[in-house]
């Protein structure tokens, strides 16, 4: 789990969508997936619109890590 910081909650927290990319096993990054995020407290949530099915998710829950694309807000 990532400690963020009041900057970083501020502003993933105020975006309405991120662009995220998660790491595959050879360590290269995914395509950016576009997520719903929500703020609760110090806490980031996404959702997948794919559930459990979704590459990316699957991807996160194996290796725990992913990383906001460089353009993360719409």
């Amino acid at each position: 789990m990532t400690d963020w910081n009041e900057s970083d909650l501020s502003g993933i927290g105020a975006a309405e969508e991120l662009h995220l990319e998660t790491g595959r096993a050879d360590g290269t990054l995914r395509a950016p997936v576009t997520m719903w995020v929500v703020r609760i407290d110090n806490r980031l949530y996404v959702r997948s619109v794919k559930g459990v099915d979704g590459a990316w998710y699957r991807g996160t829950r194996s290796r725990t890590a992913g990383t906001p694309a460089s353009s993360n807000t719409s």
